[in-house]
Parts: C-alpha cells; sequence; structure tokens
C-alpha cells in the first residue's frame, strides 16, 4: 500500500466546536503532531451563523452560551476578550398555552392556567407524587418518567405534545437516562401555593443566564476560536473535504485524492455517516439502531419597532398544534446587530398575512426578526414546500404578529441531521459501537459523533474535543462524555487555559502529565467515598490528573502519539 501524502500523529475531522476543543487542546499541550480538516470554508458546524442578503443574522439553531466549565470560558474569553464582545442576557421564556404566556418552566407555574386546567394539573402532581412513595420499580421510558414526576395533567397539556414537537417521535419511545438538569421537577407544595396565591414560580435551569456575542452571531465565536489556531495546522473548504476513511490503514482520503496518514482520528461526523465511509459493513448495520431527527430553522425579518406584547423575551415554547414550529427567538432581542440598522432600505416583500405590499418601494427601518425551529422525522413528515408560510400563519395564530405586518426578509435551512434522539435502543448502539471504533485509533465524539444529547450543547461539544485530545495524549478520564450527571452537577474548574503550554506533576508517577490544571485526586481517598476537595467524588476509570507546579513559561517536551 503507498503511504500517505502527508502524516499527522493526530487527524481531526470537523471544525465545529467538538473539533475545536480538541485541536485547541492539542495546540495546547504541544506534544504530538496534529492538523484539524473540514468541508466548509467557515468553522462553527452546527453552531455556525447564516447572514441573509438583507443583512439578517440566523444562527443555524437556538444556541446561547452558558457554560459548566471554565476551561470553555477560558478559550471564548481569549478568543473574544473585549467587554464590548459580548451581551449578557437574562433568560425570558414563556410557553404558549391555551392563548396565554405561561412562565418557563411551565410545570411550575400552573398558576397562571384557567382553573379548570389547574385543577387537572394539580390532581395529577398529587397523584404522582403518592405513586412515588410506593413505586418499587424505575420508570422504562420517557413517557412513564414524565407521569411519574407531574401526573397526567401536565403530561397531557404540555409535556407530550411539546417533546412530539421536539424529539418527532413519541416519549413511549424515548429513554429517560439523559434527563440530567434539562427538566424541572414541580415542587407539589410550591406549586399549589402558587395557585392559590396566584404567583408564578422564577427563573430555573442553567441558562437563566447567558452570554450572546455582540457581532456575527454564534458562529462569530467558532471564527474567533479557530483564528487562535496556526493557520498551517488548518485545512478548510474544498482541500479538507473527506470522501472516505480507511481504519485499517489509518488513513483519511480527501475528495482531491490525497491521502492523510494518522496514529489517532477525533472525527466529528455523524457516526452513522462515518462508518458508512468506513464501508464497515458490521458497524454500518449496528449504527442503523440510531435514531435522529431533521430540523428547520426559519426565520423572518419584520419592518417597525419590536412590539410591546413581544418586549425582551428570548426563547418561547410551543406545545399546541396551532402552529409548526415548536420554538421561537426573538433573535433581535440578543443583539442590535442582528439585523439591519434603522437607515437601511428594505423593500417589503409581502404582508404576514400573504397580501402584496402596496408598494415596491425600498424604505427604512427599524427591523425585528424572529428565528423558528421545526422538527422532522419519519414519525413526523413536514410540507416542505408550503413550510414557510405555514410558520408565518403559525405566528399570527399565536400572535406573535400581526397580518398586517410588513415581512422584509426570509430564511429557510433544513438540517438533515438536527437533533440525536435518546430512543431506547441508543444506550445499547453506543456501548457497542464507540469502543469498537476506539479499537480502530477512531473517537466518534460531538453532538452526532457521540450521539449523547444530555452533553451535546456548545461548552458540552468542545469539552468533549479537549477531554479526547488529553485521553489520547495522556490518558485523562474523558468525564463529558462517560459522566454527563457529573458534569452537569458540578463546576468544572480542573482544565484551565494558560498563555503558552504549562507542565505540572503527578505525585503517584513523578512524571510529567499534561492534561490540565486540575486539582490533586487522591484515587484511594475517592474510593473510600471522601472527596478531596472537589465537588463530588471524580470517577477514576483512567488516570487522575494533578495539579501544576510549574509556571506558565515550562514547556512540555514534544510528546508523540504511539
Amino acid at each position: 500500500m503507498a503511504p500517505a501524502d502527508e502524516q499527522v500523529d493526530v487527524l481531526v475531522i470537523g471544525a465545529g466546536p467538538t473539533g475545536l476543543g480538541a485541536a485547541k487542546r492539542l495546540n495546547q499541550i504541544d506534544g504530538p503532531s496534529w492538523m484539524i480538516i473540514d468541508s466548509n470554508e467557515t468553522p462553527g458546524g452546527l453552531a455556525s451563523t447564516d447572514v441573509t442578503p438583507e443583512g439578517f443574522l440566523y444562527d443555524v439553531g437556538g444556541h446561547v452560551i452558558f457554560s459548566h466549565y471554565k476551561y470553555f470560558d477560558d478559550c471564548i474569553d481569549e478568543a473574544l476578550p473585549k467587554a464590548e464582545d459580548w451581551y449578557t442576557h437574562e433568560r425570558i421564556s414563556y410557553v404558549r398555552c391555551k392563548n396565554l404566556w405561561v412562565p418557563y418552566p411551565f410545570q411550575n407555574n400552573v398558576s397562571v392556567l384557567p382553573k379548570e386546567d389547574q385543577v387537572k394539573c394539580i390532581d395529577g402532581m398529587i397523584d404522582a407524587a403518592l405513586e412515588a412513595r410506593t413505586a418499587h420499580t424505575k420508570p422504562t421510558n420517557f413517557d412513564e418518567w414524565i407521569v411519574r414526576m407531574m401526573g397526567t395533567g401536565i403530561a397531557d397539556l404540555f409535556m407530550r405534545p411539546y417533546n412530539y414537537k421536539v424529539w418527532a417521535v413519541p416519549t413511549t419511545k424515548m429513554q429517560c437516562a439523559w434527563l440530567g438538569e434539562r427538566v424541572a421537577a414541580p415542587d407539589v407544595k410550591t406549586c399549589v401555593k402558587n395557585v392559590i396565591l396566584n404567583k408564578t414560580a422564577g427563573n430555573w435551569g442553567p441558562n437563566a443566564t447567558f452570554r450572546f456575542p455582540a457581532r456575527d452571531g454564534t458562529g462569530g465565536i467558532w471564527i474567533a476560536v479557530a483564528n487562535t489556531l496556526p493557520k498551517k495546522k488548518t485545512r478548510f473548504g474544498k482541500q479538507g473535504e473527506v470522501s472516505k476513511v480507511n481504519a485499517e490503514a489509518h488513513t483519511v482520503t480527501l475528495k482531491s485524492g490525497k491521502t492523510i496518514g494518522y496514529k489517532k482520528l477525533i472525527t466529528t461526523m455523524a457516526v452513522d455517516q462515518l462508518v458508512e465511509q468506513m464501508e464497515d459493513k458490521e458497524l454500518i448495520s449496528l449504527s442503523k439502531g440510531l435514531f435522529y431527527s431533521s430540523t428547520h430553522v426559519i426565520g423572518v425579518g419584520i419592518r417597525g419597532e419590536r412590539p410591546e406584547r413581544i418586549g425582551d423575551k428570548c426563547w418561547l415554547y410551543f406545545p399546541e398544534d396551532d402552529c409548526p414550529f415548536y420554538r421561537a427567538t426573538i433573535f433581535s432581542n440578543y443583539s442590535p446587530y442582528n439585523q439591519p440598522e434603522k437607515s437601511v432600505k428594505l423593500a417589503t416583500q409581502y404582508h404576514a398575512d400573504g397580501s402584496k405590499a402596496k408598494s415596491s418601494e425600498p424604505r427604512e427601518g427599524p427591523y425585528w426578526s424572529i428565528m423558528l425551529e421545526v422538527s422532522e422525522s419519519s414519525m413526523k413528515p413536514v410540507d416542505h414546500a408550503n413550510l414557510l408560510k405555514d410558520c408565518i400563519q403559525g405566528l399570527i395564530n399565536t400572535e406573535m404578529i400581526k397580518p398586517e405586518d410588513e415581512i422584509v426578509s426570509t430564511y429557510h435551512r433544513r438540517f438533515d441531521h438536527g437533533y440525536p434522539t435518546p430512543s431506547l435502543e441508543r444506550e445499547g448502539v453506543l456501548k457497542e459501537l464507540l469502543p469498537k471504533l476506539q479499537t480502530m485509533d477512531i473517537y466518534s465524539r460531538g453532538r452526532f459523533g457521540s450521539w449523547r444529547y444530555e452533553v451535546g450543547n456548545q461548552d458540552h461539544s468542545f469539552m468533549l474535543g479537549v477531554e479526547a485530545a488529553d485521553y489520547i495524549v495522556n490518558g485523562a478520564v474523558e468525564l463529558t462524555l462517560n459522566y454527563p450527571d457529573f458534569v452537569n452537577g458540578r463546576k468544572n474548574e480542573e482544565r484551565r487555559l494558560i498563555e503558552g503550554n504549562h507542565v505540572f506533576r503527578n505525585k503517584a508517577t513523578d512524571k510529567a502529565d499534561a492534561a490540565g490544571d486540575a486539582k490533586i485526586v487522591d484515587i484511594e481517598a475517592n474510593k473510600a467515598g471522601l472527596t478531596n476537595g472537589t465537588n463530588g467524588t471524580l470517577p477514576t476509570r483512567e488516570r487522575a490528573s494533578s495539579k501544576a507546579h510549574s509556571s506558565s513559561h515550562n514547556r512540555k517536551s514534544s510528546k508523540s502519539v504511539k
């Protein structure tokens, strides 16, 4: 077999958050040789941003920045270091139900509902609480979890219809191990008290406050992160497009015909598409057990001042069937640079009710915008040809916009792989598929690379790449991949980005280690149930990292991957 045209120790496929996380860490470690490739000219992957011809920005999905990891914070703060690079928002979210805006989370704010529905919800919560006291088995699927935690009232009014609209599969076909911090369990006493006193509950969740870049949308973050990497190690665009992965030969063939040899491969491709390119019949058959939904992102640019009824809302949930979308984001509220300036003159394309504009002459703004998300699967088909029109009608139905509003810009993009579904079969597939790939020196990571939605946000995705690099070079535990509940339930401050490369010493081996600026972890103490200064016991499947002892100006000797 002919030698590869190029050779690196670690090859990274994909320049979304996961691939950039891997490249960032490999660059910091400064040990094995590496390269990152992507078929897109612009980095960002599923966290990129599009711009319409009229100048409206739309993220390719509802993305905001909130973080479980200090290393992630360090990296994006290094990329966008100025205070004026960011806006910080308090999340203001509602659920549209019964022609009312119910504060999020719905299950904590049933006091807003009509009395009849309040009774149904409270009855269900009480029944669920009584059942939970005597239950001897765990829920076997997401639907059972919903009823067990919240009762049939909330299940029928919100949780079942909303989750079907999001996931494009019934809740009975989803497992519940993925939930963690993503769904708030209701406090029955507080809910009853709020109903009696006619009060609402406060903000909940890890994204109660969030950051958003001032310019260039979410995609601007990842362009800036990519710009901190050495250009000679990046290959984006047609020169980075992969046509085949040869696991046996440890080579990747590009569309240009060139080959890149590797010792270890970190790939962020969807794992079902990866095994197709590997032409591995066994793994292809195995991957058929993974289910996903497609996502349509719809953008609507509107002339006029933002209405008072919209106010400073961030994102909104829609469980009912009067609109095709499950979520709407008031994207113009995130940054004034997400839409054209008032002085820009744009023509009215049509009114929201479909009627023609009285004049085709361009006129000044101001402008505001809404971004919508619609799911699609074999269990939930979508009328592609009429989806934009149906979404605009849905905005009218839910009183988001008025029939006479002037539409000056529209956007519609479909993503085949939108949500990695936590289906009942998922864990059985992943526990077999990912280890088999790893025995071939292939580390499949990321939103669709590792197929775990519970660690699929931007911070998680970035750290999946960081930790894969650390595992390859140092054998450090991949906490995010293997212990989602652990990383989601604590502040992960062990790794830090420091100028240059830093070395620290593992007391147990007295050898230099480069897995991050970690607290000293006593494995034996952890086994005994002691936390040794960490926020919870650290899982120790592999060697634990130790604390830095030398300055950031020390450099680690070059280390090759074997």
